[in-house]
């Protein structure tokens, strides 16, 4: 980074990925700044910087040598696991500075050598203290997986047999034994020790809404085009498994949307105002990659002018809204994407969105991490009544 770059890093204040701090004595506090970094996209310290103001300050020789120290010592004795951090002194303005580039981490969560956690919060940082937000920054690092978070109060018996039994026979054409049905779902990593995990209970459990009462599709048909009006047409909860819920809520949207006659006959159902295969791609992948450690609802929203499907969480593994347009595929949940083709029409290699936007160009995606919601409106044609 050159002084211009850094000029230019300097003029735009601080934000999640840039701090300024005037000088450094404390080694616990650089490390809590380290480790808020870490675990969230990574980001840039630099010293020698009035963070009230902007105004560069700089730093004596004796200083950069100090804090480059006490930078080792924070990131190697002070943060749990330890970290490598890269230092460069730039002149800006005629003083020197020194910059302090943190990676995003791969062994998430990082912590303090108190054991708190911290993530970016904007400009600042914020302690992490649920529960659902350490299991997501465990899963962001590959050390544990929602769909694979044992429920201690299910057993086999909260399996239904003849699901599995179907989807076993189309799969392996041969009949399974029930009496393995324990080994079974423990070979198919659906649960363990004569209980089911959350993807068991997904794909193939029976009374979800004892099991997994946070998991389902709130569906509401609006009267016009605005989400606060208090009038709509229809509404209906979703529930049951990842299958009972695509085709209920591909049903709900299949039936509310209009049928053009064209040049078909009187008799002819005529054609839907937006391809069926657009609500099918997105509804699958909603379902399958949704994170399921936040405890929302998926939804459903018709208007006069748009189609919403909004997933709880943010795209998984820092895939961008780009990419995924692009037909990059990154998963979240392996076992559900594994098993799901076999019980509906979902091919899961990445291309669903590709195949929805290739039938139905006016499709906007929203991303919003912060607030874990991730959005798909499907704009519906002009002469919509």
């Amino acid at each position: 980074m050159n002084s211009e770059e850094l000029l230019s890093l300097i003029a735009g204040g601080e934000n999640s990925y840039v701090q300024f701090k005037e000088n450094a004595t404390n080694a616990v506090s650089i490390a809590q700044e380290i480790v808020a970094f870490a675990n969230s996209k990574g980001g840039t310290l630099i010293f020698g910087v009035n963070d009230k103001t902007g105004a560069v300050t700089g730093l004596a020789f004796s200083d950069i040598q100090r804090i480059n120290n006490l930078l080792t010592t924070a990131a190697n004795d002070h943060v749990k696991s330890a970290m490598v951090i890269q230092t460069k002194s730039v002149d800006v303005q005629g003083k020197k500075v020194l910059v302090m580039h943190i990676p995003e981490g791969s062994d998430k969560p990082y912590m303090d050598k108190d054991g708190l956690i911290f993530l970016k919060n904007g400009s600042d940082k914020r302690k992490v203290t649920s529960r659902e937000e350490l299991s997501r920054l465990l899963q962001s690092s590959g050390n544990l997986y929602a769909e694979e978070k044992v429920l201690h109060q299910s057993s086999v018996s909260d399996i239904d047999w003849d699901k599995f039994k179907a989807f076993y026979i189309q799969k392996y054409k041969e009949e399974p034994s029930f009496v393995q049905l324990e080994r079974y779902l423990f070979n198919f990593r659906l649960g363990q020790n004569g209980h089911l995990n959350t993807a068991g209970a997904l794909l193939f459990g029976k009374n979800l809404q004892r099991l997994l009462p946070q998991f389902f599709i709130s569906a509401i048909w609006f009267a016009g085009n605005d989400i606060t009006g208090t009038v709509y047409r229809s509404s209906e909860n979703i529930i049951g498994t990842i299958q009972e819920q695509y085709f209920r809520g591909y049903d709900f949207i299949r039936t509310k949307i209009n049928y053009v006659q064209g040049d078909k006959n009187f008799n002819s159902l005529g054609e839907p105002e937006v391809p069926l295969i657009v609500f099918s791609e997105l509804l699958a992948n909603a379902l399958i990659h949704r994170d399921y450690f936040v405890n929302d609802s998926i939804k459903i929203f018709i208007f006069q002018n748009r189609i919403e499907i909004k997933s709880p969480g943010r795209l998984p593994n820092n895939l961008t809204v780009q990419e995924m347009q692009m037909g990059l595929r990154k998963s979240r949940n392996f076992i559900l994407a594994s098993i799901v083709p076999d019980l509906i029409d979902y091919r899961g290699i990445g291309s669903g969105i590709l195949r929805a936007l290739q039938a139905w160009p006016h499709i906007e995606f929203q991303h919003f991490p912060e607030a874990e919601q991730f959005n798909v409106i499907i704009h519906r044609p002009p002469q919509t009544v």
